[in-house]
């Protein structure tokens, strides 16, 4: 539960919540634990009067010494005592559901969070294509600025998750780049990529389609039974995109994502026919995130594949569009349920994927259809904490029952962010290298 403080009382050890646009201040999360007091001088630099607090997740000194002003008796900190002492007389069948319902809320929070950011994001990258045939330079710092923030993110922690979020606001192409970008960003790092390198990979996959800004909508997109001529057309857009990226001057190897994106490692893709020798690792891991998510999330009336059916695909055409090192780490990261994935529990119960652990895919967080839990607290069991539960299968969403259809809400665009799950690394710069966040 979370109270407000003015922020010439917050302390080191406070978890804080800054409720303002993730791009709007250095760190890499809204919601986080202060360390030192150069974070608490940062906060106090936003401008901002109070800030909101959860005692129960911050790390004071015991006992804790109340801000100045807690003597208040509406000050969060009195509350916070009165609790303790109601707390001491909970059953332990309360304090158990107490710690469910603590749980479930910080979870939610996490979920609300990664929603914000991604919706953020594609609106920082809306508004940077738009900009980027009138306005290359400006187009070009505002993407180098939201890539540094996503790189920055990666840096949180030793071991990072993938999210299912909400893609809402209907722009599609927005969403697309985000995602192709979030499952680049994730390869590039499990394949051991620095900084600079991500960075790279990072800007090319998020402008891999820039080109199809100077296509007719018409397309933009290729549909079943395509023309030799609609064909030829949508293939412009890898020379369009090179030739906008060169304007907005960005970085060589990002260049080349644009150029090769869809180049095979057989020779058969366009618009060169390279090999896989002859593409560069970026443009070979921006390829299976772009045809990941183009079966996930087609455009037109081509039907979706569930991100389990995704995985398979891309893995079975893997022996020669692919390389196989690349296209291995992709599948050991994804996991056989990916989130998204609608599944059947060993114990009978269905379920919806909404999060992975990286490192540890095939357990990964569940959110459970049980029809004695209000749908507002259902169950979110976290399979790597349950070694006798597991996943029987995985099911289309028109193979679920209708209540349970109705309980889980299976979203209709697979969307992903990055969650931190383990530590945090010794030291997390507040800003990415070479990247001023915008206020």
């Amino acid at each position: 539960m979370s109270s407000t403080i003015a922020v010439e009382h917050l302390e080191v050890g406070m978890y804080v919540h800054l409720d303002v646009g993730w791009l709007s201040h250095p760190f890499p999360l809204s919601s986080f634990r202060i360390t030192e007091p150069e974070e608490i001088a940062v906060i106090r630099g936003l401008g901002l009067a109070q800030v909101r607090w959860s005692p129960e997740r911050s790390a004071l000194p015991a006992p804790a010494t109340p801000p100045a002003g807690a003597a208040d008796p509406d000050h969060p900190d009195a509350a916070d005592a009165g609790a303790a002492g109601a707390a001491a007389s909970e059953t332990a069948e309360d304090a158990a559901a107490r710690r469910n319902r603590e749980r479930l809320d910080a979870q939610r929070e996490v979920q609300q969070q990664c929603d914000r950011q991604f919706a953020e994001a594609a609106k920082a990258w809306r508004a940077a294509v738009d900009v980027a045939i009138a306005r290359p330079a400006e187009a070009r710092e505002a993407t180098r600025t939201l890539i540094g923030a996503l790189v920055a993110k990666l840096r949180l922690s030793d071991e990072i998750g993938i999210r299912l979020v909400a893609a809402g606001g209907g722009d599609r192409p927005a969403a697309h780049a985000l995602n192709v970008t979030i499952v680049s960003l994730l390869l590039g790092r499990a394949l051991g990529m620095d900084d600079g390198e991500l960075h790279d990979l990072g800007l090319g996959a998020m402008l891999h389609d820039l080109g199809k800004v100077e296509l007719p909508d018409r397309v933009r997109h290729l549909e079943p039974g395509a023309s030799t001529s609609e064909v030829a057309a949508y293939r412009e857009h890898v020379a369009k995109g090179v030739a906008l990226g060169r304007r907005m001057d960005i970085a060589d190897a990002a260049l080349a994502v644009l150029a090769q994106h869809h180049e095979h490692a057989d020779a058969s893709g366009f618009p060169s026919r390279l090999g896989g020798d002859q593409m560069t690792l970026a443009s070979r891991i921006v390829g299976i995130a772009n045809r990941y998510d183009n079966l996930c999330n087609p455009q037109g009336r081509v039907p979706p594949l569930t991100p389990h059916e995704a995985v398979a695909m891309v893995f079975a055409q893997g022996r020669t569009r692919h390389d196989p090192h690349v296209l291995g780490a992709f599948i050991r990261m994804m996991g056989v349920y990916p989130a998204g994935s609608l599944v059947q529990l060993t114990d009978d119960r269905f379920g919806l994927v909404v999060g992975a652990n990286t490192t540890r895919s095939l357990k990964p967080r569940v959110l459970v259809h049980d029809p004695r839990v209000p749908r507002r607290e259902a169950l979110l069991m976290d399979l790597e904490e349950s070694p006798r539960l597991g996943i029987r299968r995985s099911l289309a969403a028109a193979r679920l029952p209708p209540a349970t259809a109705e309980y889980l809400d299976p979203r209709p665009r697979v969307a992903y962010f990055f969650e931190p799950l383990g530590s945090a690394p010794a030291a997390v710069p507040l800003v990415a290298p070479g990247a001023a966040l915008a206020s």
